[in-house]
Formats: structure tokens, C-alpha cells, sequence
């Protein structure tokens, strides 16, 4: 490694543009400007910039392109300065191309050597972020989503040509292994919403990864992929998903296939609901008792959080709040969460309670919420310090049936003397 303090003049074309030390393994852009690999990699694929550091030019090639000259004359010179000091770097191994990565992918084609090549493009996916960025560039999702297709599609018929019962597992070992890629490549936004366009079948793919694959991880991976395809999906196409989904994504969370599934599913519920008649599909769905029983065992504050949002949105409906009213823990599982979580969750919650009051605040269910505290937890809310908008709908609920709550006997005295007037 050269000493750049030292007074040897170094050659200025030696020198990175970026880290403006010698270039170890100097690799050149499309756009003519030569940097060494680790910098330049470092600024477009961590850093994700689009454009070349030097010209400020659009970066449409990815494609970086050893200059092996220039490395040559840069150990040369290491060598002849080694007695001033200089060390002379090893000449680096060569990264993946983008040839080679169209010939795995053409190869995953192939039954014979399909799994060979699936199991090359996994390594090369998870070693680093460029790799990533190449294989999108080399059309890798395209590929990958048309095996899966290709698996579901055959699973689908018997034999004879009949259907398959719901029964059936989704099992491949290569549809397992090319989801786990497409998951892994961890596609740009770009990326995603050329998948859900190109490839009509893919989200219903996805789905019946999600209900009847052998794998607890790949139906991990298949909510996780459904989650980030609907982030950049159309509102039309998140207003006009089919009851199935939500029955789906309830399944997931009953069988608690791993932490990350369910936070994927929660996230996923909390960015479709407010759309079209979601809300209503999914409490459809038997999402509302499912949820309550995640809320009563949880510890984890960031589920309890997401939990409680996605109730709150259900509650907007009166699908929603007869299914927490029927639920024994509904009510009083929402009202034991305020202050316990976060202030976000206390805001919901006292949401929850506005939607319940305001819309289904029949005698019966106003008893059971005197009964269970949850009066009285309302005015702790307006003695202690918390946010406004969660005072002001806590007031509103207790104004609103005064009548019936304010001079109970069940509300300690030390919570009833904020009760509003």
C-alpha cells in the first residue's frame, strides 16, 4: 500500500477520483471515468447514487469494466518504489459479469441443470449489493418469477388434468430456492413494479406459496415479496384484491411462521386496508379475533403497535366492531394497551374506543365498558400528559354518554374528579 505523505510523486491518473488514494483495482464506468471498485461500488450501490461522480451524468450501465492496463502499470510502479516503501497489491479477484449472470439465468431454464444454476445465483445474491443491482439490471426477477409461475401452475393440474384440492402442498425445491433469490434481490421500486405488470399470475403465485408451501420459509419470503409488491402497486390494484387474499394473510398470522412474517403481514394490512372495501374484506376474514389474541399474548411493543393500528383501521367498519365486541378480550385488551406501548398505540386505542362509542354505543356495551375500566382508564387520559388528539377523544367519549357513566360508582374517585362536564 503506498504511502501518500511520502515524497514520491505519485502519477495523478493513479489516484481513485472518489477516496483519492491508488487505485487497487481500478474499474472504469460507462461513462469514461476510471475509480477504484470499492469507491465506486460504495457510491452507487450503498450510497445509491444514479449518477457518475466526475461528469455528473445519468449512470444507465451499471456494467463496470476492469482496466486492467492501468492496474498493471500501478503494481509496476508499486514494484519499483517497493524500497521507498511502496507495497505492491495482489492483483484482485475478478467480481461476477453480467454474462456470466445471463448464462446462469438461461441455464435455470434448463431441468438438468436448473438447480445447479439456482444454487450459483443464490451465493452470487447474497454476497453484496452490487451483485443485487447487476442481476436486476440482467433481468434476473423476470426469470426467477416465471419458474415459480411454471411450479404453480403445474402443481395446479393433476395427471389426469383435474384439479388439486386446497389439500395440496406447494412443494418444489426449486421454486423454494428461486423465491429465496427474487426475495434476497431485494428489488428496487422499478424493479417491483415491472414484476406485478409483466407477470399477471405472479401475486396469485405468491398467494398459494403463502397458503400451501412446505416451507415455513418460503411462505415467509412469498409475504414479504407480496408486501413490497403492493407498496408500489396502483391504487386500483390494491382496491380490487380478491376476499382470498385477506383470508391469507389472516392464515399467516394464526400460524406464526416467524416474526418477520408477521410484521410483513401487519404492515401489509395497515397500508391496504384504508383502500376500497378492504376493511370489511378483511375483517370478513376473522381478522379481528385473530388480532386480539396477538394483543393479549404479545410483548413485543413494535407488534402491539401494529396490532392496535390495524384494529383501529377494522373499528372504521361495523364489520370490525361487532367482531372486537364479540371477542371477551376486545374491549378490555384495547383499554389495557393505552400508556403501555407507545403513544402512537395509545392514540389508536383511544380511537378504537371513539369508533365503539360513537357508532355501536348501544346500554349493553357501555356497561361492559364502565365494567371493565375502560371509563376510567378515559379520565387518567385526561389527567396525565399525553397528545392532544388523544385528550380530545377521550373527552368526546366521555362527554358523549355522561349521562349514563359520570356519576357511576364503578370510576375511582381519584380518576372521576376529571370526568368533563
Amino acid at each position: 500500500m503506498a504511502d501518500l505523505d511520502s515524497d514520491i510523486e505519485i502519477p495523478g491518473f493513479f489516484i481513485c477520483p472518489i477516496s483519492l488514494d491508488i487505485m487497487k483495482d481500478p474499474v472504469t464506468l460507462s461513462t469514461g471515468i476510471t475509480y477504484d471498485r470499492d469507491s465506486i461500488e460504495k457510491w452507487l450501490f450503498s450510497q445509491k447514487n444514479d449518477v457518475c461522480p466526475v461528469t455528473k451524468q445519468v449512470v444507465v450501465d451499471i456494467e463496470l469494466t476492469p482496466n486492467h492496463t492501468l492496474r498493471r502499470l500501478i503494481q509496476s510502479w508499486c514494484t519499483i518504489n517497493a524500497s521507498s516503501g511502496i507495497e505492491r497489491f495482489p492483483t484482485p479477484r475478478l467480481p461476477i459479469s453480467r454474462t456470466e449472470i445471463v448464462k446462469l439465468l438461461k441455464d435455470s431454464k434448463s431441468p438438468r441443470l436448473q438447480m445447479k444454476s439456482l444454487k450459483r445465483l443464490k451465493t452470487i445474491v447474497m454476497e453484496n449489493e452490487k451483485n443485487r443491482r447487476l442481476m436486476e439490471s440482467a433481468g434476473a426477477a423476470d426469470y426467477l418469477a416465471s419458474i415459480l409461475v411454471n411450479v404453480d401452475n403445474n402443481t395446479m393440474s393433476s395427471p389426469q388434468g383435474g384439479e388439486v384440492s386446497d389439500d395440496d402442498e406447494f412443494v418444489s425445491t426449486e421454486a423454494d430456492e428461486a423465491l429465496s433469490i427474487l426475495y434476497h434481490l431485494q428489488l428496487s421500486p422499478t424493479g417491483l413494479k415491472s414484476l406485478y405488470g409483466k407477470t399477471g399470475d405472479f401475486v396469485e403465485t405468491l398467494m398459494r406459496v403463502m397458503e400451501r408451501a412446505a416451507s415455513l420459509k418460503s411462505r415467509a419470503y412469498a409475504v414479504m415479496l407480496l408486501k413490497a409488491l403492493l407498496d408500489v402497486a396502483e391504487p386500483m390494484q390494491v382496491t380490487s384484491l380478491n376476499p382470498r387474499f385477506f383470508m391469507v394473510l389472516v392464515q399467516i398470522l394464526v400460524d406464526e411462521i416467524s416474526r418477520k412474517a408477521t410484521k410483513a403481514t401487519l404492515k401489509l394490512l395497515i397500508s391496504v386496508c384504508p383502500w376500497g372495501r378492504n376493511r370489511i374484506k378483511t375483517a370478513e376474514a376473522e381478522a379481528v379475533p385473530v388480532l386480539i389474541d396477538i394483543l393479549l399474548d404479545c410483548t413485543e411493543k413494535r407488534v402491539s403497535e401494529m396490532v392496535i393500528v390495524v384494529l383501529d383501521q377494522l373499528c372504521q367498519c361495523a364489520e370490525g366492531r361487532s367482531e372486537l365486541l364479540k371477542h371477551a378480550g376486545g374491549l378490555a385488551v384495547v383499554s389495557k394497551k393505552i400508556f403501555r406501548v407507545s403513544s402512537v398505540a395509545s392514540e389508536r386505542a383511544v380511537s378504537i374506543l371513539h369508533s365503539v362509542a360513537k357508532f355501536s354505543g348501544n346500554r349493553s356495551v357501555l356497561r361492559e365498558m364502565l365494567q371493565l375500566g375502560v371509563v376510567g382508564k378515559l379520565c387518567l387520559v385526561l389527567q396525565v400528559d399525553c397528545g392532544r388528539k388523544t385528550k380530545e377523544s377521550a373527552s368526546e367519549i366521555l362527554k358523549m354518554h355522561s349521562r349514563v357513566w359520570k356519576n357511576s360508582f364503578c370510576i375511582p374517585y381519584n380518576l372521576s374528579v376529571s370526568y368533563p362536564s
